[in-house]
């Protein structure tokens, strides 16, 4: 999985820059990244889409087809309906995802803001998120987005990763420290 991920990462990186540069260029970057958030909420949302991106079974020329179909349909900015073209006929849509998360990492940092993923056991409220992103920042200095993802298995508390650093306040976490040095005790 993660030879795969650096695989993506790698194919990734010069599409999201080259994007970004273009965006920045034409001033249109704010257009360019709800663009590409549209398309990635489609992918977060269907099933059927994902697969169909990252389908090996259907040709580039067939996937450049409807993806220009969908495309003019959600009448998405130009750059990134080009954008995305692009990437299409070069069959490289399985990366879109790592491309949409290279370029939103370019822009944050553009923005001067870091991002920050939040597991947690249940969905948090706006004030929880707020009152986080509000001590995240208090610690780095920088402006902090939390994207948020819910795993019930946490039983409760938090883990939090900005960067390379890993906060993990979590009860599974805690619980399996203990059954560790309850091992080792008895």
């Amino acid at each position: 999985m993660a030879e795969q991920n650096s695989v993506l990462t790698q194919i990734a990186r010069p599409y999201a820059a080259a994007l970004f540069d273009l965006a920045k260029s034409e001033g249109g970057l704010a257009a360019v990244e709800t663009g590409l958030n549209e398309i990635q909420k489609l992918t977060d949302e269907s099933d059927d889409f994902r697969r169909f991106l990252g389908s090996p079974v259907i040709s580039a020329d067939a996937k450049a087809e409807a993806i220009q179909a969908i495309l003019a349909k959600a009448k998405t900015d130009k750059t990134v309906s080009n954008f995305v073209n692009v990437v299409a006929r070069n069959g490289r849509l399985f990366a879109l995802g790592a491309i949409i998360k290279g370029f939103q990492a370019l822009a944050a940092k553009d923005r001067g803001e870091v991002t920050a993923d939040v597991t947690s056991a249940a969905a948090l409220s706006s004030s929880q998120l707020k009152a986080l992103a509000d001590t995240l920042k208090a610690k780095i200095g920088k402006t902090v987005t939390l994207t948020e993802h819910v795993d019930p298995s946490l039983i409760g508390g938090l883990v939090v990763k900005v960067g390379s650093q890993m906060i993990d306040s979590s009860l599974k976490t805690k619980l399996q420290a203990m059954k560790i040095a309850m091992k080792e005790v008895g």
